[in-house]
């Protein structure tokens, strides 16, 4: 068990998952705001040997160095790569921290905004319909770049209302292509496609101005990915073009655009995260207990 764990900020667990956190920990302290700075996260965290934080702060090493008490740190929130991660983990590790993450779940809620805004579009339910009548996913010509979990569930969800899949990922998916889906290098997928996806780890971009120009003029364009998957700046150039559109669930899946960005016609933004849902916050939260218990075995 665990002497002290903090929370550092907000952290997303239900409440039952609260009360189950003292089963973990004989002091259990939850802060309910983001701290200003680093020196707050070091008076929150104190002599703390866990902590708790989500994605609004970052615990990097000038934190690290100043709190040695800390034996293990749980990532409220996705963990794609050491890379991206609001933990400092390579530096964690030569301390003898333990960082854990979580991924996959709110992946569910995507796939509902998806569907809920893309049929939108063709029907022209509450916005400007893309054709001059309505259609169906039927027979769509879907790119999907980036075939992980959330990828894989949006093609299967369109799939089933009949759009042709295409992808394009690192490496080629089997089971993808065995279900029907075609495997098309990023160059042809961004030409043959009338309405495509960026579902990619965080602070991976794969679309700059050579791929918008490939892309072009009549073509749809959703980011389900955290964070841009795309130079903001060659999107803001290729939303010039005729028949554009562009989708995504927060303004920060934009990435750094120009000030009046999100006042544009062709730019839909809810400004709210489509993967935050009641049952995001259950399995969540079913994962971050799960990597408390993983932690302590470690260490037993």
């Amino acid at each position: 068990m665990f002497q002290k764990l903090v929370a550092i900020e907000p952290v997303s667990l239900i409440p039952s998952a609260e009360k189950e956190l003292f089963q973990y920990a004989k002091e259990v302290v939850l802060f309910d705001d983001i701290p200003a700075d680093d020196d707050e996260i070091v008076r929150r965290i104190g002599d703390a040997d866990a902590v708790l934080l989500s994605y609004t702060s970052r615990i990097g090493r000038a934190v690290l160095e100043r709190c040695p008490s800390i034996r293990y740190i749980g990532m409220c929130c996705s963990l794609y790569s050491e890379e991206s991660a609001n933990v400092d983990i390579a530096f964690a590790r030569t301390k003898g921290i333990r960082v854990l993450g979580i991924r996959d779940y709110g992946d569910r809620g995507v796939v509902e905004y998806v569907l809920h805004e893309l049929t939108g579009l063709l029907h022209g339910f509450g916005m400007p319909m893309l054709h001059d009548e309505p259609v169906e996913i039927t027979g769509l010509k879907v790119g999907i770049v980036g075939l992980g979990v959330s990828g894989k569930m949006i093609a299967d969800a369109l799939a089933f209302m009949g759009a042709n899949i295409s992808y394009y990922s690192r490496t080629r998916k089997p089971d993808a292509e065995q279900a029907g889906m075609t495997y098309k290098p990023l160059a042809d997928l961004l030409r043959d496609s009338e309405v495509v996806f960026t579902c990619l780890n965080k602070n991976v971009l794969l679309l700059g101005s050579e791929e918008f120009a490939q892309l072009g003029a009549g073509k749809v364009l959703f980011n389900t990915s955290i964070g841009p998957g795309f130079d903001s700046a060659a999107l803001e150039q290729w939303l010039e073009l005729p028949g554009t559109h562009f989708f995504c669930d927060t303004r920060a899946a934009a990435g750094p655009v120009a000030e009046g960005f999100f006042a544009r016609e062709n730019v839909h933004c809810q400004n709210v995260s489509a993967g935050r849902t009641k049952q995001a916050f259950v399995l969540l939260s079913q994962k971050v207990l799960a990597n408390l218990a993983t932690a302590l075995n470690e260490q037993a």
